[in-house]
């Protein structure tokens, strides 16, 4: 399984967003720190989920991370997220 792949799993089955995607930018990166031949080291997700109503911005990342795993989020340079009820 890709690491795209992995990433929206694991948010589709923690969050159960009305929206998600998850975008890698890897390619724009190319000859910067953290980028490996190949891509699938730059993301960019979009999310957006009723669990997330009443939560402030910190507490609505520390959640997807926590979806996300270390072991995941190990394997990965960059994340850049964007998160909404």
């Amino acid at each position: 399984m890709s690491k795209t792949d992995e990433i929206a799993d694991r948010l589709q089955k923690a969050f159960a967003p009305r929206l998600l995607e998850v975008v890698d930018e890897s390619e724009a990166h190319r000859g910067h720190a953290g980028y490996r031949e190949g891509g699938e080291s730059h993301f960019r997700v979009v999310i957006r989920a009723a669990g997330f109503a009443g939560q402030g911005r910190l507490m609505r990342h520390r959640a997807v991370h926590a979806a996300l795993g270390p072991d995941l989020l190990a394997r990965i340079h960059a994340l850049a997220l964007d998160i909404d009820e």
